[in-house]
């Protein structure tokens, strides 16, 4: 199988996929959870935030949905490339690639933006937990 074979991949599942990451990113940095949090680390403030809300924030939520549908269709593509079929190895394949590729591009983001640790792990948790769903979906709609 070459570099650029088609590989089996459930397109539904990726959509699902990505959409439970969506709905996990909307709750994970709302006031329900850790919206307030977050802001503090960012040094966003109410009016900040409602300001940026009276100028359309589709465009992000847009792209955000953009971004969360490749990279669930990269997941899928590596589930299927490598063969996996069950939740252990699935689950294996979304905690190393979240270590091999957010959780170090988000360490750089923090070391050379200047951020906290604490907005570092804020971030980070998240990921890991998009991540972790993820492979859920796809375990569930094998």
């Amino acid at each position: 199988m070459g570099l650029f074979s088609i590989v089996d991949v459930n397109y539904w599942a990726v959509l699902v996929a990505a959409l439970v990451a969506f709905v996990i990113g909307g709750l994970w940095y709302s006031p329900v959870l850790f919206g307030k949090l977050w802001m503090q680390l960012m040094g966003i403030t109410p009016k900040m935030m409602t300001e940026a809300k009276k100028k359309s924030m589709t465009l992000s939520y847009v792209l955000q949905f953009i971004a969360l549908l490749v990279m669930a269709c990269v997941v899928a593509h590596f589930i299927s490339l490598l063969g996996l079929t069950t939740l252990p190895e699935i689950l294996q394949l979304v905690f190393w690639s979240w270590l091999g590729y957010q959780a170090t591009l988000e360490l750089s983001s923090t070391l050379w933006g200047c951020k906290s640790w604490s907005l570092f792990l804020l971030n980070s948790a998240h990921n890991l937990v998009s991540f972790v769903a993820m492979g859920l979906v796809f375990f569930w709609m094998l």
